[in-house]
């Protein structure tokens, strides 16, 4: 993507990806936008080819390690994926009773300005770092514990399993919110 200086080689190798909020505002702190999240990957899952191996949703990024199974491509969850939700969100938030409506509108009407890189409202970061973990391994377990390290890591739960938001659970034997392959 624009200003990203990773790019995708394989659209079907499995990828560590970052999704970031425009100036990491913190958007996920209401269960509205977190549904919107989890919905919208199921979708993918279930419609466009997605596979899950992992994912956590924080308050103002998430992390997913995904693959796509042809015909569909990566980078066209990716577009997809950031526009469906970009636009889901902020009309959640402009329809609701979110007690920083102006501001979080604000800052993403600004944030469209001045890329110049969406029409009116700009809810994601260009970049989405992609990184590829094709041929598993050591990288691939490294990357899934790091994704559901993060809460711990915020000090949000003590273990990774009980952060709702995450595929943790799923590691551990029970159902997420989001429909992971665990293993690989």
């Amino acid at each position: 993507m624009s200003g990203d200086r990773y790019y995708i080689e394989d659209q079907h190798a499995v990828h560590f990806l970052t999704f970031t909020v425009v100036e990491w505002i913190d958007v996920f702190t209401r269960k509205e936008y977190k549904y919107i999240i989890t919905d919208a990957l199921n979708y993918c899952i279930d419609e466009k080819g997605l596979e899950c191996y992992a994912w956590v949703l924080m308050s103002n990024h998430m992390h997913l390690v995904v693959r796509t199974k042809s015909p569909f491509k990566l980078s066209e969850f990716i577009r997809d994926f950031k526009k469906f939700t970009s636009k889901k969100i902020v009309k959640t938030i402009q329809e609701t009773n979110e007690s920083r409506r102006e501001w979080l509108m604000h800052k993403f009407e600004f944030a469209a300005k001045t890329t110049g890189r969406a029409e009116q409202f700009k809810f994601w970061q260009d970049s989405n770092h992609p990184i590829c973990l094709e041929g598993g391994g050591e990288r691939l377990r490294q990357r899934i514990d790091y994704t559901h390290q993060n809460p711990v890591k915020q000090m949000i739960v003590a273990n990774p399993e009980d952060y709702l938001f995450s595929s943790a659970c799923d590691y551990c034997g029970k159902q997420g919110l989001v429909k992971v392959s665990v293993g690989y």
